[in-house]
């Protein structure tokens, strides 16, 4: 099948003139191209079909490059393909065809309709007008999925070559939580896999840097980490994963999908902590824990 893709990049990797510290960005779901033929697909308008973007993301996190760190940018929507999911973790009832017996069609974000390839947009709004055909989902999976993720791990192969370690942070957005029991919600959710995924050292700072700006900070919940998080924070073999989760009415209007009048501020808070980060001593950090651990 014709790549939707075939003449505009999929997703592009900024680098910096030098990579100076440690670190790779990567905000997979702020991607706002939307393939006519996905567009003529879908029972949604181009406007609802936004609503599970991570709008700006990329935006925010944009001066990485200029401090000295890559980001791995996808221009694809989350809509059309979700990389932060497994490479198969499809609803059958998508499909023309029966899925193979190994695809997971069981997984939580299958039966809520946001797996790989995506049933609903939020408030459960159905995406496509009839069902798929599953040479549909290889296309997008064979060439779009498989490439990303190989970019994303040669980017950290490299930086842990150069540097002994490596630190990706995985930069998303999330609806304005509700109230949950008397609570104020968080602004800022980070997820480390319960402690699994990044120094806590590195946490720490994180979460200091946004507290520090007045912003309430939360750790693993609601969000604890997805798939990215998961596959590529191996501690032990001294690759760090963050997954940062931003409030979206911290910058923008949820309805409109416009910056609102905080959203200068916020960008200068997350350059304080691209800035911050990369002044970390991540290969002094790395080399401590290890010894700790033997």
């Amino acid at each position: 099948m014709h790549s939707d893709f075939y003449n505009m990049p999929a997703f592009e990797t900024i680098r910096p003139k030098k990579a100076i510290a440690p670190l790779v960005f990567n905000s997979a779901h702020s991607g706002s191209n939307y393939p006519e033929r996905f567009i003529k697909m879908s029972k949604l308008d181009s406007f609802s079909i936004r609503q599970s973007e991570d709008a700006y993301v990329y935006d925010l996190f944009s001066n990485a490059p200029i401090f000295g760190a890559p980001m791995l940018h996808a221009h694809f929507p989350r809509a059309y393909l979700d990389v932060n999911r497994e490479p198969y973790e499809l609803d059958p009832s998508m499909f023309n065809e029966k899925l193979p017996n190994n695809y997971n069609i069981n997984s939580k974000r299958v039966m809520a309709g946001i797996g790989t390839i995506a049933r609903i947009v939020s408030e459960k709004k159905p995406i496509y007008s009839k069902k798929l055909s599953l040479a549909d989902a290889h296309m997008r999976i064979d060439g779009i999925y498989r490439p990303y993720h190989q970019t994303l791990q040669k980017l950290l192969t490299n930086t842990l070559k150069q540097f002994g370690v490596a630190l990706l942070i995985d930069c998303h957005s999330m609806p304005t939580l509700n109230n949950e029991k008397d609570r104020t919600p968080p602004d800022i959710v980070l997820g480390d896999r319960n402690a699994t995924s990044c120094s806590g050292v590195i946490v720490d700072l994180v979460e200091n840097i946004f507290s520090s700006a007045g912003l309430k900070v939360s750790r693993n919940r609601p969000y604890a980490g997805g798939f990215i998080t998961k596959s590529y924070g191996k501690p032990k073999h001294n690759i760090h994963c963050l997954q940062i989760e931003i409030s979206r009415h911290l910058y923008m209007n949820e309805a409109s999908l416009r910056k609102n009048e905080n959203y200068s501020a916020l960008k200068q808070i997350i350059d304080t902590l691209i800035k911050a980060l990369i002044s970390l001593d991540i290969v002094g950090l790395s080399k401590i824990q290890y010894e700790a651990a033997q």
